[in-house]
């Protein structure tokens, strides 16, 4: 037990300077790329840092795994030129019974970073999101989903429409039992229309089975009037920039991901893309771990045996290979060409599998 609540110590601690390095640096390029943008804008280098310091979380995240092999490979070099393991082996205990503590350590901040760290981010990034917005001058998200439908915004000089519907096609440009609520810039609602059926064509929606209100009049109700199909009410919204408001599946709180996943399909929209995701942060400790096993696989022997530079680069170049197809399979999940609990859950299973090969072999021959 003590010689395993060392090994992990001796991983979290390394674990946690290369995470310091690599945030230190994606800060660093984080704020000179921030600075190009808020300099425009009348901001400094405070503003350009605090957006850096948002931002680069999400960042780290997405390179955990990278950071976990790397302090892996960090561990078993220094393990080795210490002869650490010699003497562990010269104990009695075997290489595969040695890496029981980095694999639950493994698996323990796994865990840690789904539950714990995975809502942090996600929190870190909607305020950068907003932070960005309010740059930017209200160019911040048009779009919502919540269980009541689909909420939009949509506005210019004459004052802002807010819009509701209980169901979407997939991208959000036809809406079905639509209301458009208009405010004039002082904020008083001005006129409220109700239709069928919404598409959205060029500059404006064409509405069919409307009806209309003008809330300025003494009796709007009395004074309604039922438009044509085919009526066009001014918009200055795209399908782009429906697209891009749904914003990314990273600035969801992994526990809030299962309910906005069934908003999603209630109200039309595929969830496709973030259901890929919440399978991949359920697959996130057996990723962590399988980059461990890796690590071990090209480093986990004496320092004396020699070409140590070429295992730790076969190591290194292992664990981008296992990242680069942990992410293309999430690209081919997310386009529908495999399903969705393959593009998850294969690529760390196999690679387990292919390094707890490479162990056995090396180790039982």
């Amino acid at each position: 037990m003590t010689l395993n609540l060392y090994i992990a110590r001796r991983f979290l601690m390394m674990l946690l300077r290369v995470s310091g390095v690599f945030y230190g640096i994606l800060l660093l390029i984080d704020t000179i790329d921030q600075l190009r943008g808020v300099t425009d804008r009348g901001a400094g280098v405070t503003t350009a840092l605090w957006l850096a310091a948002l931002n680069v979380p999400e960042s780290l995240y997405r390179i955990f795994p990278l950071i976990v092999v790397l302090s892996a490979i960090a561990l078993f070099i220094g393990l080795a030129r210490s002869s650490e393991l010699v003497v562990v082996r010269a104990a009695g205990r075997s290489g595969l019974r040695f890496l029981l503590a980095p694999v639950c350590t493994a698996l323990l901040v796994g865990l840690l970073a789904v539950s714990v760290l995975n809502p942090f981010v996600a929190a870190m990034t909607r305020a950068y999101v907003n932070a960005q917005a309010d740059l930017a001058a209200g160019t911040e998200s048009v779009l919502s989903v919540n269980a009541n439908g689909v909420w939009m915004r949509q506005g210019n000089e004459d004052g802002q429409t807010v819009i509701s519907a209980a169901r979407s096609s997939q991208d959000a440009t036809e809406l079905f039992e639509a209301t458009f609520l208009k405010f004039a810039p002082d904020g008083n609602p001005t006129e409220r229309i109700e239709a069928s059926r919404a598409r959205l064509d060029l500059g404006a929606w064409l509405l069919d089975g409307a009806k209309r209100w003008d809330l300025t009049k003494p009796n709007p109700e009395a004074e309604a009037t039922v438009e044509p199909d085919g009526y066009r009410l001014a918009s200055d919204l795209t399908a782009e920039g429906i697209r891009d408001s749904f914003g990314k599946p990273s600035m969801i709180a992994f526990w809030s991901l299962p309910d906005y996943i069934d908003s999603l399909e209630r109200a039309g929209f595929s969830a496709r893309t973030h259901q890929v995701w919440f399978q991949m942060e359920l697959a996130q400790p057996l990723l962590l771990i399988a980059m461990v096993l890796v690590a071990a696989g090209f480093t986990m022997r004496h320092a004396r045996f020699g070409k140590t530079g070429t295992l730790v680069l076969c190591a290194v170049l292992s664990g981008f290979a296992i990242f680069f197809l942990r992410n293309f399979a999430q690209v081919l999940g997310e386009n529908g060409q495999i399903p969705v609990v393959l593009a998850a859950w294969s690529p760390p299973v196999a690679a387990v599998m292919m390094a707890l090969g490479l162990l056995l072999h090396l180790e039982d021959g």
